[in-house]
């Protein structure tokens, strides 16, 4: 394995002084509300309007989105939310007995809040508003609040129409730190949020990450990544495409090439530059590649499977024979995207499957947004008398044997109280005193 494109700099490096500010309007925006929310969103923002989106202006807005735009939201909220009904249909309430008069169980309850954030900025984001609403209303959040920054006086209208078709009950016009805090803590009306979703700049990461513990959140997210896997039988066109459609996210969104073959490596290097100069993003997307971009030339498809697990990235394509043997071989990844028919823009707009997904190598632990994530496993028991000398029985003892002497009593005490036995001596008789 070598590297014959190296990345230029270095993103693993903590960007301290995003950390340092985000942790000063937390503290002021904890310690003043509303008002400090009111004060950033004119100062940063020069937002000065109602930050709750009206019935009226909504309305509006949606009016203003063309019948195909409609018609093209509607048909991925639909392929997402089939997706994510079926993630939630997977995972069952269910109660089974271990031994006689032993019956455990599960309950899959929802949180009671989610707060959506859409990012805003260079690009219009739909297609994040559809994912994380959708996917909260399929696992049956009952409401759900979501904040968008507004553009030329307000949120874009696609993304507004979006938000009202996936079904979010609450829309903030408000975007950065201000708007991921006014969610967790309820403020303007809200319903404090129970878990924070969606992606966003570093600010809006490093909120949510400062945020975490008070609040659940989805992933602690970084820029964009995306990687290929290809052999010699993978059109370096293709290949190309792909990669620099991915870097147009930003310049430190890192996209990484995986393969056999030195030919491909080769083409792909001498066509992304062209490709880039002939693209309306091509600038963002070339300074990605040039500073980030990393071609690795593998001996072997095995060793290719170990670089891809090793860099577990958001996204991942296999263009390479076999893909049977890809699907069940590679184990870190945010989303797979398996033949050349499958391009990372259909899971990011369309297809189905959740955009929101891990980077910086979090793929290792944990997938990406999904209706699991807006659920609690909620566990219960009951134990019948007739079935309490046994487990009170082992769990005396081995309270015991953790040096837990309340824990033992509490077992010993049933033991007695049900008959089972009444030899305990001093722990038993001690506890009679008081009846």
């Amino acid at each position: 394995m070598k590297h014959i494109k190296a990345p230029g700099i270095d993103m693993q490096d903590e960007n301290s002084r995003v950390r340092d500010l985000v942790e000063q309007m937390l503290t002021k925006i904890r310690a003043h509300g509303e008002t400090a929310v009111t004060d950033y969103a004119r100062d940063l923002d020069s937002w000065t309007d109602p930050f709750v989106l009206s019935s009226d202006k909504k309305a509006q807005l949606i009016d203003q989105v063309p019948d195909q735009a409609k018609a093209d939201i509607r048909f991925a909220h639909t392929q997402i939310k089939r997706f994510a009904d079926a993630q939630r249909a997977s995972l069952q309430d269910f109660d089974l007995q271990t031994e006689p008069g032993v019956t455990l169980g599960q309950r899959c309850v929802s949180v009671d809040c989610a707060g959506c954030y859409v990012p805003g900025g260079r690009y219009a984001h739909v297609a994040s508003a559809l994912m994380s609403i959708t996917t909260a209303r399929a696992a049956g959040v009952p409401f759900v609040v979501a904040a968008s920054p507004p553009r030329n006086g307000a949120i874009e209208p696609a993304v507004v129409y979006a938000m009202d078709l996936a079904g979010a009950d609450l829309i903030f016009e408000m975007g950065g730190v201000q708007a991921v805090a006014s969610m967790a803590m309820g403020l303007f009306g809200a319903q404090p949020a129970d878990i924070l979703v969606g992606p966003g700049n570093a600010y809006v990461a490093e909120a949510k990450r400062q945020l975490f513990g008070k609040v659940g959140i989805d992933v602690i997210a970084g820029p964009t990544e995306s990687a290929v896997i290809a052999d010699d039988t993978a059109d370096p066109m293709s290949v190309a495409i792909d990669l620099l459609s991915q870097a147009e996210h930003g310049p430190t969104s890192p996209v990484w090439l995986f393969t056999t073959s030195p030919k491909l490596a080769d083409t792909v290097a001498r066509i992304i530059p062209k490709l880039a100069d002939d693209w309306p993003t091509g600038d963002v997307a070339l300074q990605a590649w040039q500073d980030v971009g990393e071609i690795v030339l593998c001996d072997t498809n095995e060793e290719m499977a170990q670089i891809s697990d090793r860099y577990a990235c958001e996204h991942l394509q296999v263009m390479a024979r076999g893909l049977p043997w890809w699907r069940d071989r590679l184990r870190n990844y945010g989303s797979l995207f398996l033949g050349e028919g499958s391009t990372v823009a259909h899971g990011d707009k369309c297809s189905g499957t959740n955009h929101i997904l891990p980077t910086r190598q979090a793929a290792r632990y944990t997938g990406g947004l999904n209706v699991m994530k807006f659920l609690k496993i909620l566990t219960w028991q009951e134990i019948a008398i007739d079935a309490d000398p046994t487990m009170s029985s082992v769990g005396s003892r081995l309270s015991r044997l953790e040096g837990m002497d309340g824990h033992a009593r509490a077992c010993d005490w049933r033991l007695q109280k049900f008959g089972a036995r009444d030899d305990w001596g001093f722990e038993v008789a001690n506890q009679r005193r008081y009846d």
